[in-house]
């Protein structure tokens, strides 16, 4: 809330339809993508999560490009390196989540942690169905395209409404309430409500400073310097980071799969952006060239200028002195004939 005393001076009024648009935005970014996250993840493994959350930059260009806010250009050379660095994450994704290969021999994690032993526990005592396995993915790509979804909304939100801070106070408090609403009609327990667990509070804790405060604030920011494509291309990072986590904290074993996924994702995130930081670099360097023409049209005229006026007066000083001595010859001549009359 402290944001909004410190931006209330600049910040834009706030209308039914701003209004309307955070409601979207909170359905989209937050209450949709977190639900349908958490029930995916809750059917597969913290890895492949992350690594079917990485569809993210596919949806976000297709969606972009439909809604005009991101230009193809396929036969520039930054066109061509964006659709090929999309295809690469979206790929690197794909080849993480479905090829495992052969193991790879590393050092195990020093680090043991009780709630990991527990978890390993429970999982291998439960049985994973066929169905669980279709539906865990089927939710995780549903929540892409909802996270998505909020990119583009949020595009249009950041030029209606250029206030990222309020809008994500908003955006949280809204989406609080539905989600809020969410579990009273699904969780008619009230231990299901309990933070006893300290996991539990961790957890929730981090989820709502971390995940949603602080990542929808940056993320808003972000959108309206950047653009949607530009932020999405960077959610690939997350699984190098979920694989190392998962093997340090959940003993998860990293595969061939794994590396080359991971090595295809940063190689397509980085032709994204040199195609993104290629095409920021094209306007600006013709908004130079045409400031400077303009400039150089403005000395020219100006030069013009001072020379037809040093022309005029030249001319009307020239004007002037033969008009003088016509006087001073034709004075003599009025003076004698006045001299002969007389």
């Amino acid at each position: 809330y402290s944001s909004n005393f410190l931006i209330r001076r600049k910040r834009p009024k706030i209308t039914i339809p701003i209004l309307f648009q955070i409601f979207l935005c909170s359905l989209t970014g937050a209450t949709g993508n977190q639900l349908l996250y958490f029930e995916g993840l809750k059917y597969s493994s913290p890895t492949i999560g992350c690594a079917l959350t990485n569809t993210l930059p596919a949806f976000t260009f297709i969606l972009a490009v439909l809604f005009g806010q991101e230009y193809v250009g396929i036969m520039t050379k930054p066109g061509q390196a964006k659709v090929m660095g999309t295809i690469l994450c979206v790929g690197g994704a794909l080849l993480l989540s479905f090829y495992h290969g052969h193991t790879i021999n590393i050092v195990e994690s020093s680090i043991h942690w009780t709630y990991a032993e527990n978890m390993e526990t429970k999982s291998s005592g439960s049985s994973t169905s066929q169905g669980n396995f279709i539906l865990g993915p089927f939710f995780l790509i549903s929540s892409s395209l909802c996270w998505a979804m909020w990119f583009i909304l949020q595009a249009r939100m950041s030029e209606r409404f250029p206030a990222p801070f309020t809008n994500t106070t908003l955006m949280c408090f809204m989406a609080s309430i539905e989600c809020g609403s969410i579990a009273l009609i699904s969780k008619h327990d009230i231990s299901a409500w309990s933070l006893s667990d300290p996991v539990r509070l961790i957890a929730s804790l981090y989820t709502g400073i971390v995940c949603s405060a602080i990542a929808f604030a940056l993320s808003s920011w972000a959108i309206q310097m950047k653009g949607p494509l530009y932020v999405s291309v960077f959610s690939p990072l997350l699984l190098v980071v979920v694989a190392i986590s998962s093997w340090a904290l959940l003993r998860e074993q990293l595969y061939v799969g794994t590396a080359l996924g991971s090595l295809l994702i940063v190689m397509g995130l980085y032709a994204v952006l040199w195609g993104k930081n290629r095409e920021m670099i094209r306007p600006s360097v013709i908004e130079d060239q045409t400031a400077a023409s303009r400039k150089l049209g403005q000395e020219i005229l100006m030069e013009n200028d001072h020379d037809h006026h040093d022309l005029e007066l030249q001319y009307s000083n020239g004007k002037s002195n033969g008009h003088h001595h016509h006087h001073d010859v034709t004075a003599p001549r009025d003076q004698e004939k006045q001299g002969d009359k007389t």
